[in-house]
């Protein structure tokens, strides 16, 4: 195990994919988050980047939303490549059905939370001259679970796998470590308390919703620093992409049936109901014929 230390002294572990998923949990419970390196293979990071090469380049940088908050938070001279499920088999068919992934969403939220499935999956690629983005928890996209704070439910948790190498120029994403643990959520820390998620093509930073963390500025003159962000939730919370009005249905036939439900082509069963999502209070995949 390797890490990362920042100038306040606290560090980001990094550890191999073998890793087992409770050592996993138990840093991220401590920290906030962890990076496991080479959570997807050279030709899988390839085959990935070549797929998405053209829907990206068709992209506008920055935000078209009005509002001046999100527009910012969205980044000047950031592409948001989304509906990842259509555009790119490798990651239907392999990142999205990847065994470690499914492992720890269990493992976080089977206990507590009862069932869950994917927020959304999206491409991050901040280009040259790109600020550093505000800081925040991912947490806040449910009101509740900010105001509840560290004692609240996990809401969110968050698989950032790095397209590019992250490096601390080329806006590498900065975190605060065991920010989870503050006792005001409503404090979301300064960037002189952060440390740059620096990782390799292919490594993941893994963390949950209630670590403080931002995207880096990218200070370079031509470099691209492409991620992707894959956030997991309980059932009982509503995704931001809506996967069944987004995709064919004979293309959601040939994924995996965990897959299926996590993309909302399945019933949720959250801890202490009968059951969301359903029609005639049976699986919804029996109607959708799967």
């Amino acid at each position: 195990m390797t890490s990362t230390e920042s100038k306040t002294g606290l560090a980001l572990r990094h550890v191999a994919p073998e890793t087992s998923v409770e050592e996993i949990l138990e840093i991220v419970e401590a920290d906030g988050g962890i990076i496991i390196e080479q959570f997807l293979t050279e030709d899988q990071v390839r085959r990935v980047n070549e797929e998405i090469d053209g829907p990206l380049a068709a992209l506008d940088a920055g935000s078209k939303h009005a509002d001046e908050f999100a527009a910012e938070f969205h980044g000047a001279q950031t592409k948001r490549l989304t509906n990842m499920v259509t555009l790119s088999p490798t990651f239907r068919n392999e990142i999205i059905d990847h065994d470690l992934l499914h492992a720890l969403g269990e493992a976080v939220y089977r206990e507590e939370s009862g069932d869950y499935w994917m927020t959304t999956a999206q491409v991050i690629d901040i280009g040259p001259g790109n600020k550093a983005q505000l800081l925040h928890r991912d947490l806040e996209n449910n009101h509740f679970a900010l105001t509840m704070g560290k004692t609240g439910p996990m809401v969110m948790v968050n698989f950032l796998i790095a397209l590019t190498d992250f490096t601390e120029e080329n806006g590498a994403t900065r975190i605060i470590p065991k920010s989870n643990h503050w006792d005001d959520y409503t404090d979301r820390g300064t960037p002189e308390m952060t440390i740059p998620a620096e990782m390799k093509a292919g490594d993941v930073i893994f963390f949950n919703g209630k670590v403080s963390h931002g995207g880096g500025a990218n200070v370079t003159e031509s470099e691209r620093r492409r991620g992707l962000t894959i956030p997991l939730q309980p059932a009982f919370l509503t995704p931001e992409e809506a996967y069944p009005f987004l995709l064919d249905l004979e293309l959601v036939k040939t994924l995996s049936p965990r897959v299926q439900k996590l993309l909302g082509f399945r019933s949720l069963y959250p801890k202490g109901s009968p059951g969301l999502w359903q029609s005639n209070y049976e699986d919804i995949a029996g109607l959708l014929g799967l």
